[in-house]
């Protein structure tokens, strides 16, 4: 099966998105049941909001959002986002909270990612597919 195209990407987000909204945050599909929220960034290069639905887990009040990006070779568009703007918003439910940015690092970014990976396996799936170290986003809200 071969990977989807860029507008083949944005028109399934696009439709997860508008479900997501309609339903105050829940959706149906590959995400039925899934913990997800849209990370709303502002674009490294246009400077543009750019909304993107993200599974993620909790740490305390910190929300965890991984770069996994299905295993591919590169990070997705909001991780150069967000390591460009840190300041973003998030919808959880039908809330939406203002939120910092952090990439974990070291023990704190393995401990973030395997417990992501203990409640959906596929991110280690996605670890093993790639070369690159997964980046793992810390999202305290402000």
């Amino acid at each position: 099966m071969s990977e989807p195209t860029a507008n083949e990407m944005k028109t399934f987000n696009q439709s997860v998105i508008d479900e997501f909204r309609a339903n105050g945050g829940e959706t149906s599909g590959p995400f039925a049941g899934a913990p997800l929220l849209l990370l709303t960034s502002t674009g490294a290069k246009s400077g543009e909001p750019r909304v993107s639905p993200v599974v993620h887990t909790r740490d305390g009040d910190r929300y965890i959002i991984i770069a996994s990006k299905g295993g591919a070779d590169t990070n997705p568009n909001w991780y150069h986002n967000l390591v460009a703007n840190p300041r973003a918003t998030i919808e959880v439910g039908t809330d939406t909270i203002e939120v910092e940015a952090t990439v974990a690092a070291g023990d704190e970014r393995t401990r973030l990612f395997d417990a992501q990976a203990a409640l959906m396996p596929n991110f280690t799936e996605y670890a093993q597919k790639t070369t690159r170290q997964i980046p793992v986003f810390i999202l305290t809200p402000v």
